[in-house]
């Protein structure tokens, strides 16, 4: 079987060696389509993916139906299965819908959260900010230790909030944005930008203000959309 990369992207990282082999399969799938191996709109051949990863056509397309639930493998009728495309409106609806769950989720934190919450958002901070403090360039390649980083933090801001499915529903939407972010994050010439953007974010929530976080949040999310489609510069919208 082909060995296993030592960092992986998305839920490749818990089930990477998981018994269960279509698991394993959507795991190491959705690595490759997250780093840019699969591009966009092309072909998954069960029988190419199968040489790849060393694993059986059956748990294959089991693993690549679990991908299509969270949007990252479109399903092409009786044809097989596609790495699914991007565009402008598909970004508009990822971030329309995960201003809607992160916003209630904040929300149920900011409420109910204690000093433990607020120390995780501190700790996840502190990691992120160290790391790309230590290697800028982590942030502009989109390396899997910074997505890993920058995704705990954000899950940081919401682990308060009681739900399970809200916390599902920010990984899985969180990672289909994931290749317009990486197309964002190159657009950085200054990594202070970033770092203070995000410091900023994490005071504001532990402020407790609920409308200044929820505010600053949705505008937050709205910077991939509006640096990949609009124009705008990175930094102009903090």
């Amino acid at each position: 079987m082909t060995q296993t990369p030592p960092t992986l992207f998305g839920e490749a990282a818990h089930h990477a060696t998981s018994e269960t082999l279509s698991e394993r399969a959507a795991a190491l799938i959705e690595h490759d389509v997250l780093g840019g191996v699969w591009q966009p709109g092309e072909r998954l051949g069960v029988q190419a993916l199968s040489s790849r990863y060393g694993i059986g056509a059956t748990p294959l397309r089991e693993g690549l139906s679990r991908l299509v639930s969270r949007g990252l493998i479109s399903a092409v009728g009786q044809k097989g299965f596609r790495v699914a495309s991007i565009s402008k409106g598909d970004l508009v609806d990822i971030t329309l819908v995960r201003t809607m769950i992160e916003l209630e989720a904040l929300k149920r934190s900011i409420r109910d959260g204690g000093d433990e919450w607020e120390a995780g958002i501190m700790a996840s901070l502190h990691r992120l900010v160290r790391s790309v403090e230590r290697d800028p360039e982590t942030m502009r390649e989109g390396a899997p230790e910074f997505d890993r980083l920058h995704k705990a933090f954000h899950r940081a801001l919401l682990e308060a909030c009681g739900s399970e499915r809200l916390l599902r529903m920010h990984d899985d939407l969180y990672y289909q944005a994931y290749r317009y972010r990486r197309a964002m994050m190159r657009r950085f010439a200054d990594h202070q930008l970033f770092i203070a953007e995000h410091r900023s974010l994490a005071e504001t929530v532990l402020s407790r203000n609920a409308n200044a976080a929820e505010a600053f949040l949705e505008r937050h999310l709205a910077q991939t959309l509006q640096i990949v489609y609009g124009g705008e510069e990175p930094g102009a919208l903090t």
